[in-house]
């Protein structure tokens, strides 16, 4: 069996592999997509193509959409070249049900993968019919700036040339709402759907800032500006999703492979990202989306599972709940620690006592006094379902090491808002013992050498190099090397939002460190001190 749109027409070997085809006529959709695009995504991965190629599915099925999505790929193109157009853009989804039984379908929504064609993005743009252009490109995406506030020097390109000179996401969807406005300011909902706090004021800042600097070298419009801050016209909508999508597995694609399914074995781009013709992912999923769509919207919320549209104080709390206390903490905590301790899976780290503990801490004892009930989901049963169902999951493949990936552009969100909570609430944030143990494993971990003293390789990070730098000189099993060389790390607001010395935890953080960096073994020494 081929997944093509010419390989799916034979329906009955499908079906006879327990693979739900799409009810839909495909061909109908492609052409209307192509001809009135309504909603437009940046970021070809994993996440989108799962679940929010799912939900598109779903409102495809249920006769509540005509249109599918056309999705752009700004940073990684091979993933245009080698999961999307041989393929003709279908998706083969796998859901990974806790008991090993699996649920599979073909997703047909996806009408378009494109790379970031100008004349292609300028026809979808100009279009009245567009409502909306998401966006999963993972928190760096957005980042204009480095952590001394000056434009990283790929956007300084951008700046200094203007529109035609975009490359980036945030340059290119900027570059193309100008032209939206320059042929009457049609309306439409840009929306960020990465994990991120306050992900919608995030995008229109990122977004308003390069049509600023534009403006001030003459290359757009005085209006232009204007047009972006008009909530009438364009608006940031908040959201909050979460769907643990780990890389895709060698069993998955070997099982698929025995079903008689052609080509499934995952690549690795050159830009080390690794993609499959499939996308394996847990059955869980919740997307919650600030209803502000000038343009109107899909009807998300009538077939849909998982998916809320509510108001945008809704929005925040539950993303609050979810990216400071419930998961996104839990999950970095496990990845360094799972990296440095020579897991690779997170289901099997949370069969070690210490490390369940850690999550249990961070989590229930030390997030949840500063959450608040956004109402619509129990912050409570969240986090007890993400500890004792989704990440214990054994048939998930998600690993530590992809979770470990950019840290330094998490760590204030996923432990800083908490502490800053705890500074509001306190006055500092010194009752926090869990926490900064965790952020005293990440600092460990940039040290590249495991809990057995061996070298390990550092999941990827735009910071990477200047954090390895700071830590170049202190070496595992020689505590007298570690001299203040996190100093500048854990003073540094733009990585952790708040300067941890001052909410009490700096010199906490460097004892901890010193304790982890004794020697071989110091890592489970030190989770056992002070988690039993």
């Amino acid at each position: 069996m081929n997944l093509t749109l010419a390989g799916m027409k034979e329906t009955s070997k499908w079906e006879a592999a327990g693979i739900k085809l799409p009810q839909y006529d495909v061909d109908a959709m492609i052409a209307k997509t192509k001809e009135n695009p309504t909603w437009v995504h940046f970021g070809a991965g994993n996440i989108f193509r799962i679940f929010l190629g799912g939900v598109a599915d779903d409102l495809l099925e249920a006769g509540l959409m005509e249109t599918g999505i056309t999705v752009v790929e700004t940073f990684d193109e091979e993933i245009i070249e080698k999961m999307y157009e041989p393929f003709d853009n279908l998706v083969l989804s796998v859901m990974l049900k806790t008991d090993g039984s699996t649920d599979k379908r073909i997703v047909a929504s996806l009408a378009e993968g494109i790379k970031a064609d100008k004349d292609r993005l300028v026809e979808i743009f100009t279009n009245p019919s567009l409502q909306m252009a998401s966006f999963t490109i993972t928190e760096k995406g957005y980042a204009l700036k480095d952590a001394s506030g000056n434009f990283f020097p790929w956007i300084v390109g951008e700046v200094e040339n203007g529109p035609d000179a975009a490359v980036s996401a945030m340059g290119v969807v900027t570059a193309n709402l100008y032209q939206r406005y320059l042929v009457g300011g049609q309306p439409m909902a840009v929306v960020s759907m990465d994990n991120c706090a306050h992900n919608g004021d995030i995008l229109k800042a990122a977004v308003t800032t390069m049509a600023s600097e534009w403006q001030a070298r003459g290359y757009v419009e005085a209006g232009f500006v204007a047009y972006l801050n008009d909530e009438t016209k364009i608006t940031f909508p908040m959201s909050m999703i979460d769907k643990i999508t780990p890389r895709p597995a060698e069993s998955i694609a070997e099982e698929l492979a025995g079903l008689g399914i052609t080509n499934m074995a995952p690549v690795l781009t050159e830009k080390r990202t690794f993609i499959a013709p499939f996308v394996n992912a847990e059955v869980p999923q919740y997307l919650v989306i600030e209803d502000k769509f000038p343009n109107g919207r899909p009807a998300f919320e009538k077939v849909a599972a998982g998916v809320y549209m509510t108001d945008k104080e809704t929005v925040n709390k539950v993303e609050q709940m979810k990216v400071t206390t419930c998961l996104n903490p839990l999950h970095t905590a496990l990845a360094v620690y799972g990296c440095l301790l020579g897991f690779t899976l997170i289901a099997d780290e949370m069969k070690d006592p210490q490390l369940k503990k850690l999550v249990h801490q961070i989590g229930p004892v030390e997030g949840m006094p500063v959450v608040t009930d956004p109402g619509i989901l129990s912050p409570q049963a969240f986090v007890e379902e993400v500890i004792h169902v989704r990440f214990p999951n054994p048939f998930m493949p998600d690993a530590p090491q992809r979770i470990a990936t950019d840290t330094s552009q998490k760590v204030g969100i996923r432990f800083g808002e908490t502490i800053k909570s705890y500074m509001k609430k306190d006055g500092d944030a010194q009752a926090l013992k869990a926490i900064p143990l965790a952020i005293a494993g990440w600092c460990r971990y940039l040290l590249a050498v495991d809990d057995k003293g061996e070298a390990f390789e550092l999941s990827d990070d735009p910071m990477l190099p200047e954090l390895t730098a700071l830590v170049a000189d202190v070496k595992v099993g020689k505590a007298s090397t570690y001299t203040g060389q996190l100093k500048p790390l854990l003073s540094n607001v733009n990585i952790f939002g708040v300067d941890l010395y001052e909410a009490g935890l700096g010199e906490l953080i460097e004892t901890l460190f010193v304790e982890l960096i004794e020697g071989p073994g110091a890592v489970r020494a030190t989770l056992l001190k002070y988690l039993g």
